[in-house]
Parts: C-alpha cells; sequence; structure tokens
C-alpha cells in the first residue's frame, strides 16, 4: 500500500510542481526571502532541505565556521548566519552562484559564496561544521539543473566528495549529510569506507514520497586518535 501510495502521490503532483517552476520564483521561509530561478533547486517543493535544515538548527551555531557544500537557494546558509554562523556557501552551477549572491545582499546576510565543484576552489581549511544535500541519483547531468539530481553513472560526486573531505575537517568538526532511499546506499558506504569514513545515521524522517536520512560522516583516522 506504501508503495502504491507514493507511485500515485508523485504521479500526481511531479507534473504540476515541474510547471510552476519552470519559472522564477518568490519564496519565504519566516523572514527570509529568496528570488529562486528554475535551474536551482526549490526548498519549498523538494523535503531534503527542510529536513537537514531543521537538523541543522539542533546545533550550536554561534559563530561556527560553516560550510554548505551545493548550497543551491542558499537557505541552510542564510539560516545559519542569522544565527551566528561564519558562513561559506558554495556550488557548481552558476545560476545558483548569481542568485545566491542577489538573495544574500536582499536579506543583508554575511555570507562568502564560492563557485566550486566540491571542494576545488575552497581555500583549504578546516570547518566546525559541513551541510551536505548531494545529488544522489546515478546518472550523468547533462544540464545546470541536472547537477542538483545527479551523481554521475558510478557516483562520480562521491567518490570526489570522500577524497577530499578529509582536508577540510578536524576531530572536532560535525559534518552531516541527507540522502532518501532511492540512491544507492551502499554506494555511498563504500566510497566513503575506501576513504575511512563512516556513515552514521542520526536521524530518519519519512512522507509520502520518500523516506530521508541525514548521516553524521565520521573520520575513522580521528577515532585512533
Amino acid at each position: 500500500m506504501k508503495s502504491l501510495t507514493k507511485y500515485i502521490t508523485s504521479k500526481t503532483l511531479q507534473p504540476a510542481v515541474k510547471k510552476y517552476l519552470s519559472k522564477t520564483r518568490n519564496y519565504r521561509y519566516k523572514n527570509i526571502s529568496l528570488t529562486i530561478p528554475p535551474d536551482v533547486f526549490h526548498p519549498g517543493f523538494f523535503f531534503s532541505t527542510k529536513i537537514l535544515l531543521r537538523y541543522i538548527l539542533s546545533l550550536q551555531l554561534n559563530e561556527k565556521k560553516f560550510l554548505e557544500l551545493g548550497a543551491g537557494s542558499g537557505l541552510i546558509s542564510f539560516v545559519a548566519a542569522q544565527n551566528n554562523a561564519v558562513v561559506t556557501a558554495t556550488d557548481i552551477n552558476t545560476v545558483a552562484i548569481e542568485y545566491l549572491k542577489i538573495n544574500s545582499d536582499k536579506n543583508h546576510l554575511p555570507v562568502q559564496i564560492i563557485l566550486s565543484d566540491l571542494f576545488d576552489e575552497i581555500p583549504e581549511e578546516q570547518f566546525d561544521i559541513i551541510a551536505i544535500n548531494p545529488p544522489y541519483y546515478k546518472k550523468d547531468p547533462q544540464t545546470q539543473a541536472d547537477l542538483a539530481w545527479y551523481c554521475g553513472e558510478n557516483g562520480e560526486y562521491f567518490k570526489k566528495l570522500f577524497s577530499n573531505l578529509a582536508a577540510y575537517i578536524k576531530p572536532s568538526t560535525e559534518v552531516f549529510m541527507i540522502i532518501c532511499d532511492g540512491c544507492d546506499i551502499k554506494m555511498i558506504h563504500d566510497y566513503a569506507a575506501q576513504n575511512n569514513f563512516l556513515l552514521n545515521c542520526v536521524h530518519t524522517e519519512s512522507n509520502l514520497i520518500e523516506l530521508n536520512y541525514i548521516y553524521k560522516i565520521e573520520n575513522l583516522l580521528f577515532k585512533q586518535l
């Protein structure tokens, strides 16, 4: 019954959502106002952003060095900045970067914004908190909008993520990533393990469409110190 409900819900809502998101839209979350173009992941229509945001808000953010990889609309980054975190927001999508700058100015929130494919253009430093809402469907992205959804035919996004993460963390760093039951979870665990990382599930949340997991990414080498 749950699978049938999921199928009917997705087939019913998908066309309407796709049509609505074909134009630039304004979105408001509490006192944050965002302008979101079609090529950017919309936090109002996809559950993962708000689920991760609620979890991030349970943390101590004041004066923490905070990195959001693949920030998209920037909602998580902007809320973190409101809570006095020192925020860096990155994305590979040039349209997302343009609107991150627009929305940062519009909301008067100081956020360092960097165009980067994962860590490629981020100066090497150790952050206190890293938040990741990754693309996790196995397909090669063809457009900028696809970059928010597809991790490559063989999960190349995760291979690169875990290969470079260690340079940006310290023993006290907390790294959180959200994924859902529709992706290749074993593949992600395997890439993590190959680079001495462990994925520890700290939160699950379901809806009519999917089951979401928030993982805390832990460096096994730190545990040996």
